[in-house]
C-alpha cells in the first residue's frame, strides 16, 4: 500500500540520514549522565590491595542503562549499590513510585491504561466524565551486573510491579539471566524495540507498539567495530483463539494444545549509542482442530518490523516503529484486547482464518534542556480481513506530554491522549484522556 511504502521509506532514511548530523551528544544523554554520576557506592569484600580504576568502574554502571529492549524513562538504576572492591560487579535493590491521576471527559475507557481498542462503541451515562487514579507502574527490582574473564559480562534482573488493577496485584514483570551473548529468562520479547518507544505518562505506553514480555532463549552478538548486532530466539508462545463459526450453537473449532515455540530473529545497526535502525522478524504456529470435519490444521503467523531511534539534532529525538504481517499482533499492541490470532471462516464453518494487519507508531520529542522535554506522537493499527463484520477494524491513536525532572530520580508529567475506535460495520467511536504523574526513582 502506498502509505505504508512511504512510511518505511521515511523510516529507513530518516535513520540513516541522522547519522552525521549529531555532532553533539544529545540532550537526552546528558540527563543519562547525571543519573550516571548519581550513585552511592558500598564497597564490599577484602581489600587486597588492588587498585579501581574509576573509567572500568563507570563502564560496569554503564550496563545498567544499556538495553535496547526496554523503553523506560528512568532506568533501573538503584541509587545505593554494592561493588566490589576489584570494580567486578555491582548489586542493588531498587524500586520506583508511580502515582497516575486521570481524567475522561465524555467517552470514559473502563481501564486505567489508555487504548483505542477500549473506547465504547454506545453512549452510557453511567460512564461518562471519569475521573480515577492508580499506582500502575510502581515497581520493585533486584539488579546484579558483573564481569568475569571467562564468562564476560553477565546479569541478573527480577522485577514486580503493581499492576494498577482493582486489587493493585503485585506480580512478577521480568526474571532473567544474561551471560555473554546469551539470555534466558522472563524477558522483554526479541520482536519488540522498546527503544524506539516515544515516552507517554500512561503506564502502558504507546498502545500500538510491540512490546511485551514472555519466556525465551535469546542469542545476541554485537561486532563492536561496525556497530551491527544480529539475534535470534525462541519464545513461548501467546496464542489467542478468537470466535468460531457455529452450527445450532455449537463451537466447530478448538485451539490445540502448543506445539512449536516462536521462533525471532532481528538485525540492528547503531551508529551511536542510542540510535539505530532494527528489522525484525517473528513466526509462529497456530494449530486447531476443525471439530466440524474432524481435521486438525497449522496455519502460520508471521510479522516484520522496522524501528529506528536517533536524534538528527541535539534537542530533538525521533522514534519510528512500522510493522505488517499476518496473526502476529496478539504478542502486544492495540490487539492484544482481542482475539486476533485465528477466527472463524465466515464462508467455511470449521475452518479458521489468519488476519493479515498493519500499524505503525511515530513520535517526536523535543528537550528544551535536559531536565525538561516534550513529546508528540501518532500512530494507527490496522485489520486489513473483512470477516469481522461487527468487530475492530482499526484504532487510531495520538498523545501529547510534558515531562520535568525535579532531580536526577523525582519526573512529573502530563499528557493529553485521543484515540478513535472503527468496526467493520463502519460504526466509530472516540476517547479522550487528560493524565498527569509524579514518579521516584530510588
Amino acid at each position: 500500500m502506498p502509505t505504508t511504502s512511504r512510511l518505511v521509506l521515511a523510516l529507513a532514511l530518516g535513520g540513516l540520514t541522522a547519522m552525521g548530523l549529531s555532532a553533539q551528544k544529545p540532550l537526552r544523554d546528558v540527563q543519562q549522565d547525571s543519573l550516571l554520576r548519581n550513585h552511592h557506592i558500598v564497597y564490599v569484600g577484602p581489600d587486597n590491595g588492588a587498585s579501581l580504576d574509576e573509567g572500568e568502574q563507570r563502564k560496569l554502571l554503564e550496563n545498567f542503562y544499556r538495553d535496547q529492549f526496554e523503553n523506560t524513562l528512568l532506568p533501573d538504576a538503584p541509587y545505593f549499590l554494592f561493588m566490589s572492591r576489584s570494580g567486578n560487579m555491582a548489586m542493588g535493590l531498587g524500586g520506583e513510585v508511580k502515582l497516575r491521576a486521570y481524567y475522561d471527559p465524555g467517552n470514559s475507557i473502563p481501564s486505567t491504561g489508555f487504548a483505542p481498542y477500549d473506547i465504547p462503541m454506545e453512549r452510557n451515562e453511567l460512564n461518562r466524565n471519569c475521573f480515577a487514579t492508580t499506582p500502575a507502574g510502581t515497581a520493585l527490582y533486584f539488579r546484579l551486573i558483573g564481569r568475569n574473564r571467562t564468562l564476560g559480562t553477565y546479569q541478573i534482573y527480577i522485577k514486580a510491579k503493581f499492576n494498577g488493577g482493582d486489587g493493585n496485584d503485585f506480580k512478577l514483570n521480568k526474571a532473567y539471566a544474561t551471560v555473554g551473548d546469551w539470555t534466558l529468562g522472563y524477558a522483554t520479547a526479541t520482536f519488540s524495540d522498546g527503544a524506539a518507544e516515544p515516552p507517554t505518562v500512561d503506564d502502558n505506553g504507546s498502545t500500538l507498539s510491540m512490546n511485551y514480555t514472555t519466556l525465551l532463549v535469546r542469542y545476541m552478538h554485537t561486532f563492536k567495530k561496525t556497530g551491527i548486532s544480529v539475534a535470534g530466539a525462541v519464545e513461548s508462545p501467546k496464542t489467542v483463539f478468537g470466535p468460531s463459526s457455529s452450527e445450532e450453537g455449537k463451537e466447530v473449532a478448538a485451539a490445540r494444545s502448543t506445539i512449536a515455540p516462536d521462533i525471532v530473529a532481528m538485525t540492528q545497526y547503531e551508529w551511536a549509542p542510542g540510535q539505530h535502525v532494527r528489522l525484525s522478524g517473528i513466526l509462529r504456529w497456530l494449530p486447531y482442530r476443525d471439530l466440524l470435519n474432524g481435521r486438525n490444521h497449522t496455519p502460520m503467523g508471521y510479522g516484520l518490523q522496522l524501528s529506528t531511534v536517533f536524534s538528527p539534532i541535539r534537542p530533538v529525538t525521533v522514534y519510528g516503529t512500522l510493522n505488517c504481517g499476518r496473526s502476529y499482533v496478539n504478542n502486544s499492541g492495540d490487539f492484544l484486547l482481542g482475539n486476533y490470532d485465528l477466527v472463524g471462516n465466515a464462508s467455511t464453518p470449521g475452518l479458521m482464518s489468519t488476519l493479515p494487519s498493519w500499524s505503525y507508531l511515530i513520535g517526536v520529542t523535543y528537550r528544551f534542556s535536559p531536565r525538561l522535554f516534550s513529546t508528540v506522537s501518532f500512530g494507527q493499527a490496522r485489520v486489513t480481513d473483512s470477516n469481522l463484520v461487527d468487530q475492530y477494524k482499526y484504532g487510531l491513536y495520538g498523545g501529547a506530554n510534558v515531562f520535568y525532572n525535579f532531580t536526577s530520580r523525582f519526573q512529573i508529567g502530563g499528557e493529553f491522549s485521543f484515540g478513535k475506535r472503527v468496526n467493520f460495520d463502519g460504526q466509530s467511536a472516540y476517547g479522550r484522556r487528560l493524565s498527569v504523574m509524579a514518579q521516584f526513582n530510588f
